[in-house]
């Protein structure tokens, strides 16, 4: 039976590092995924307004087709230059693309990022010359390691979800079989994560545990199907968006990874309501670290990851706003 790795984060696929830096003033963050080698990664980017940084490195026919880390971050197209911290981290521990060596030339590091809104959350944007986002980018790389916080945190810490407190939330899974799929997303939704007219989460189904609540719809309730509940009420373009990473241990090709980018993105419609909406930027990527072989027949085991990745993004989107609450709450 499938069950969650033992920390329940995208770290339990080995191999795979995750580092957060937060700006409490500007109420912004930034949120690094690092795999330990260079790894096979793809893209897809389903929302309508998308902010997004080196994307077309991993599109099919590309040179690349991998990464050496993953930015996700706040600020908005200012929030971009936070893979210059990264960059600037990796330089220094001497990665990057494995190029011809030459003496004194550095490798270039491949460090996709995307970001989301929150321009406009109350902190305090009058930074001068310079964004504090390539410091965020550096000061999370630094801080990378099997263990982060959840909720007001990294890319997350001053996002909205809907009409609820947005954040970043992350989760795993490990097949009786020993495949490991894990996800991290960070929430600034137009749509609400909740059914209207109640506590559960759209996510509800594919909760392990009680990770986050255990709260269960009535058997009586019934909505309109224009309700949206708890979303935004008015959302504006490039406002709203959720950007998450999907790791596993199973060995894709560049290709097959962008079929279970494909298929993660039905986690995100499995949690928030309306999603892939003209004012979102939603994106999810996808890095393998090759650790361990899928069996025959191939697109079997591609389906069988894509959708472990899609519910495992669903728990994680919840967890994000779930974890956030309890920290306003004060729980």
């Amino acid at each position: 039976m499938a069950k969650p790795g033992s920390r329940n984060l995208i770290t339990d696929v080995a191999g795979i590092h995750v580092g957060q830096a937060e700006d409490a003033g500007v109420r912004t963050g930034v949120t690094v995924i690092v795999p330990e080698e260079f790894s096979v990664a793809a893209v897809h980017v389903a929302g309508g307004g998308p902010g997004t940084r080196e994307t077309d490195l991993l599109s099919g026919g590309r040179l690349v087709g991998g990464v050496n880390a993953i930015v996700l971050s706040g600020g908005s197209a200012f929030g971009l230059a936070s893979a210059d911290g990264v960059m600037a981290g990796l330089k220094a521990a001497g990665r990057g693309f494995p190029m011809r060596p030459q003496p004194g030339v550095p490798l270039p590091p491949i460090v996709p990022a995307a970001i989301l809104y929150d321009l406009a959350n109350g902190g305090n944007k009058d930074w001068g010359d310079t964004a504090p986002y390539a410091a965020l980018g550096r000061a999370a790389f630094d801080a990378a390691g099997v263990q982060f916080r959840l909720g007001r945190a990294g890319a997350g810490y001053g996002a909205r979800a809907g009409l609820a407190p947005g954040g970043t939330g992350s989760a795993s899974i490990m097949t009786a079989d020993g495949f490991t799929v894990g996800a991290i997303a960070a929430v600034n939704s137009h749509g609400s994560v909740r059914m209207p007219g109640s506590a559960a989460f759209w996510a509800w189904p594919f909760e392990i545990g009680a990770e986050f609540g255990g709260v269960r719809p009535e058997p009586e309730l019934h909505f309109d199907a224009e309700d949206w509940g708890a979303a935004k009420a008015n959302p504006g373009l490039r406002e709203n968006t959720t950007i998450a990473c999907i790791a596993t241990d199973a060995a894709l090709t560049r290709d097959e990874a962008e079929r279970v980018a494909q298929m993660a993105l039905a986690g995100m419609a499995r949690a928030i309501r309306p999603v892939f909406a003209p004012s979102d930027g939603d994106v999810v990527f996808v890095v393998s670290t090759a650790k361990r072989d899928l069996p025959e027949p191939r697109p079997m085991g591609i389906a069988r990851i894509g959708e472990l990745a899609a519910s495992t993004l669903s728990r994680s989107i919840a967890r994000a706003v779930y974890e956030s609450e309890k920290r306003e709450s004060g729980q």
